[in-house]
């Protein structure tokens, strides 16, 4: 099967369960693995930020970070369609008691004018308290769209001027750094804290990374054990991540180039009727007439390639590291006849 329904679903190379295998363990709850050590340590020192915390998971990191930033009772700004809002179990009120200021942005990216009218008056007992801002890049139900950086620097002043907390989630980063030609410490400067996923574009089995000062990340680390997130001789797993890191990043331009091969096919299609641009590995396409997005999916299925229909109408396909020059080509030979 040629799988497009995530960039999770990749499998670790040979290099990289060699990696895995050779790891040098301990208990991290005691703080004794040397590869989560490690991990945290260089991630840390790529993005110029005090410390980070090895997770499970992108939702993890996510949750603790609103978690750490707030009280029950403030409130969240993030776009609509953030990954944080849309596809974490309502976490974000299960977990931290705050409610969320929903905008509506371009393709999940707020901007600097959207933030200011969502803040509350903090004179105004009705209201909640207006206490951290959340941006997602790049976006994932924005089709992999990425911010300007100097939109983020701006939305980061408005921060500055009205005490919020400001919050990364960059499942995705290395996806925009890529893109942008940008550099991790430009990121590691402007934001409290900044969530990694190891286990997307990156392709380690599982693991997420979440950065700040070393105040934020030792509370962090409390709350991981309170969400029941420490681990043990998690260094096998540490390793995976620590290798994405220092390997598979430079391979995201392939995948780029991929989605906007397929891309081009799926715009000469009568029955596609919008793309959303695609800038990096997310390709999110409309139907109508001929098929449904199910159907269409459903299509593709008999073919032995895989996508989501993520509305009635829209369909999504993700590029990634085990996606081949050739399996881009029979996809593009399937499109075409369909």
């Amino acid at each position: 099967m040629i799988d497009f329904r995530s960039d999770t679903v990749t499998k670790p190379s040979k290099p990289m369960l060699a990696a895995m295998m050779q790891a040098n363990v301990g208990d991290d709850v005691f703080g004794e693995d040397p590869t989560i050590n490690e991990l945290e340590n260089y991630t840390a020192n790529l993005f110029g930020m005090e410390a980070a915390l090895f997770c499970a998971s992108g939702t993890m990191t996510n949750q603790i970070a609103i978690k750490a930033h707030t009280q029950p009772g403030d409130e969240i700004i993030c776009d609509v369609l953030s990954h944080i809002y849309q596809y974490e179990g309502g976490g974000i009120a299960f977990n931290s008691g705050c409610s969320v200021k929903l905008i509506q942005g371009d393709r999940g990216r707020i901007n600097t004018s959207q933030v200011l009218e969502a803040i509350n008056n903090k004179q105004d007992i009705h209201k909640p308290i207006s206490k951290l801002v959340s941006l997602e890049n790049t976006a994932n139900r924005g089709g992999g769209s990425c911010y300007n950086f100097q939109d983020i620097l701006q939305i980061q002043q408005v921060c500055n001027e009205h005490q919020l907390l400001f919050h990364l989630d960059g499942a995705r980063l290395f996806n925009a750094l890529v893109a942008k030609n940008e550099q991790p410490k430009q990121y590691g400067h402007v934001f409290d804290s900044i969530s990694i996923c190891l286990s997307k574009g990156l392709g380690a089995p599982i693991g997420s990374i979440l950065l700040g000062n070393k105040l934020f990340i030792a509370k962090a680390r409390r709350l991981r054990k309170v969400f029941g997130g420490g681990m043990r001789q998690a260094g096998i797993i540490a390793a995976a991540g620590l290798y994405a890191l220092q390997n598979n990043v430079a391979l995201l331009v392939q995948d780029h180039y991929h989605a906007q091969l397929i891309a081009k096919t799926l715009e000469q299609k009568d029955f596609i009727t919008a793309i959303l641009p695609v800038e990096t590995n997310i390709i999110i396409f409309e139907v109508n007439g001929k098929y449904t997005a199910q159907q269409l999916v459903e299509k593709l299925k008999e073919k032995n390639i895989l996508a989501i229909a993520i509305s009635a109408n829209q369909v999504r396909m993700v590029v990634h590291l085990d996606i081949t020059a050739n399996m881009v080509q029979q996809t593009i030979e399937t499109i075409q006849c369909l």
